[in-house]
């Protein structure tokens, strides 16, 4: 097949492409940085250099494709979060349909059913009605938790106070992904047919903060490193410090107060995956030790 990858070599996308060179599919990658280019194409893909918001480039790049997998990129300096990806995915809307590429993976989050109280998950939910919109094309969306490479941002902060932390409680509900699980999902989905509009739940552990803290403290020889609870003012004051800009920092405290109440696991519970993810907290620890001490 012809297979669109979005998101450059980042840390889905890049074991993605890998997955499929070597199923034996023809991929082009996209990317909107040149200097990716020679990496992409050592990987034995095509690179297509250009902007998500440029529907003209879309469409060029997937017309004739058999199947897309879109990703919306954060953005730390979209003054609206949700605004940027609202027309990230019209821009994809708009290529798809005037491409008539038919088959669809998107890269989606763990409480995208709900439209308020999520933080940067809204903009996503807004995403997955647009796609939702498509007539003619089928759309599987990739609902992941939290990313267990999440932990990687908090290093500064254990070297630094020696806690681990954010504005949830040790013993709230966690459930975490690797992005290698996600890739596998994604290229198992963009392999196989399917038709219509459906979701899938990809995980690779359910745990705790305060397990988490545990088991990653283990691995870098500090057993006892604690989880603390933040109170929402600390944690925005704690990002701004960290450089943070205002827009994602309110994003950041509004997912982290969903957590808490439990509200964004909702839907997981209701259609939870057959199958889940082969890559453990404990899998991830020696992966995270190894940058804390690299």
């Amino acid at each position: 097949m012809k297979i669109i990858v979005t998101g450059s070599t980042g840390n889905i996308s890049k074991p993605l492409t890998q997955t499929l060179i070597a199923a034996g599919h023809n991929v082009t990658v996209i990317s909107s940085n040149a200097d990716k280019v020679t990496e992409i194409e050592s990987l034995g893909a095509k690179a297509a250099i250009g902007s998500l918001a440029d529907a003209d480039f879309l469409t060029q790049t997937f017309t004739g494709a058999d199947a897309l997998y879109a990703m919306v990129p954060p953005s730390f300096s979209a003054e609206s979060l949700r605004a940027y990806q609202n027309e990230t995915g019209k821009s994809y809307a708009e290529a798809i349909k005037r491409s008539g590429i038919k088959k669809v993976v998107a890269l989606s989050s763990i409480g995208a059913h709900l439209d308020s109280g999520v933080g940067p998950i809204k903009g996503i939910h807004d995403v997955e009605g647009v796609l939702s919109g498509l007539d003619g094309v089928a759309v599987k969306f990739i609902r992941a938790p939290f990313f267990y490479i999440n932990f990687f941002s908090n290093i500064p902060l254990i070297k630094h106070q020696g806690i681990l932390g954010s504005n949830y409680p040790a013993d709230a509900r966690l459930i975490m992904v690797h992005p290698k699980d996600i890739a596998a999902a994604i290229a198992e989905e963009l392999q196989k047919d399917f038709i219509g509009k459906s979701v899938r739940y990809i995980v690779s552990e359910e745990s705790t903060p305060g397990k988490a803290a545990a088991i990653l403290g283990d691995a870098i020889g500090n057993p006892n490193l604690p989880w603390i609870e933040f109170t929402d003012e600390q944690l925005a004051e704690g990002l701004s410090q960290a450089g943070v800009p205002p827009e994602m920092t309110r994003n950041f405290v509004e997912m982290g107060t969903a957590v808490k109440s439990g509200k964004i696991w909702e839907d997981y519970d209701k259609h939870r995956p057959v199958s889940s993810g082969k890559v453990s907290l404990q899998d991830f620890a020696r992966e995270f030790a190894a940058v804390y001490n690299g």
